[in-house]
């Protein structure tokens, strides 16, 4: 069977981040944190390799809260994103400490993948269907010798990913033929309101109302090997444009969206009816927890992930 290897971004986790980040909180019954269940279900769902991108000073950190334990049920890899990881010539802006974004995150794992693979990010909780969507599709769909990027993507419902604690930005995803994506809406500020509608604002900042059916992405994607060279190859450019910008990311979506636009890519929605879950507020731990532990009581998890 094809090898295939999931890539989860924690580069943006603080130095100890054990004990303060929210996002790293213990929220499962047995003390497990999101990414737990992220790895859990992706093994479950064939998955051969985890690739871990994380920052070199929360490196101690990262292997003793979470990568010593899953070194021994899978093969494990490390890459490291740092703020210096330029290409020749090009150097960091004085004053500048925002990190250059997902897209470069990814540049980091060259080395480290070859075969198709999925990403996504430490801090979301998918849910199994992600996985196993996206897992069938690099094994059995694929096409890696297609003249353009034959990728995937997971797309949950709107109304499976919102905040009882207040509104969320997502990105909504106009369909076009056979189940292909077209391009993605990035909408803000949606929030249901009293009358059951999903309301939130377009990029001009005029309010617009969202379809609670609407398919959204949580930056769940699946992607051949090679289109990490082209991430690498477009960087320079990027860097020529916007580099000097204190905030400006090299984000993985628009890398993505630009390469669509230019016919040089496709990407197949495979719709997830699972619940995406977030740490978007502080009030959204309790939420979780409580989420986490219906599904342990309906079997869907066991007690404790992994023994």
């Amino acid at each position: 069977m094809k090898k295939t290897a999931l890539v989860i971004m924690a580069a943006g986790l603080g130095s100890r981040f054990g004990g303060g980040i929210k996002q790293l909180a213990k929220l499962g019954p047995s003390g497990e944190i999101i990414m737990d269940y992220s790895i859990h279900d992706a093994l479950e769902a064939g998955f051969d390799k985890i690739v871990f991108i994380i920052r070199k000073d929360i490196e101690a950190d990262f292997r003793e809260i979470i990568g010593n334990r899953i070194e021994k049920l899978a093969k494990c890899e490390y890459a490291f994103q740092e703020l210096d990881k330029l290409p020749e010539g090009y150097s960091v802006p004085e004053g500048r400490n925002k990190p250059w974004g997902t897209a470069h995150a990814l540049i980091q794992v060259r080395d480290l993948i070859d075969c198709p693979f999925a990403v996504i990010n430490a801090d979301d909780f998918y849910g199994k269907e992600g996985f196993r969507l996206i897992h069938e599709y690099l094994v059995n769909e694929m096409d890696e010798d297609k003249p353009v990027f034959d990728m995937c993507m997971a797309g949950y419902i709107v109304g499976n990913t919102l905040s009882d604690n207040g509104s969320v930005n997502r990105g909504v995803c106009v369909m076009g033929e056979h189940g292909y994506l077209h391009e993605i809406d990035e909408t803000y500020d949606i929030m249901r309101q009293p009358d059951g509608r999903l309301m939130g604002k377009d990029a001009k900042d005029q309010p617009v109302e969202v379809d609670g059916n609407a398919i959204v992405s949580m930056n769940m994607f699946g992607l051949p090997e090679k289109f990490l060279d082209t991430l690498v190859e477009n960087f320079p450019a990027w860097l020529d444009q916007h580099g000097k910008e204190m905030k400006a990311e090299y984000l993985l979506p628009q890398e993505i969206s630009r390469l669509m636009l230019e016919g040089k890519a496709t990407v197949k929605v495979l719709k997830d009816h699972d619940r995406w879950f977030g740490v978007t507020y502080q009030e959204d731990k309790e939420a979780v927890q409580k989420s986490l532990r219906e599904l342990v009581d309906q079997g869907v998890y066991p007690e404790k992930l992994f023994d």
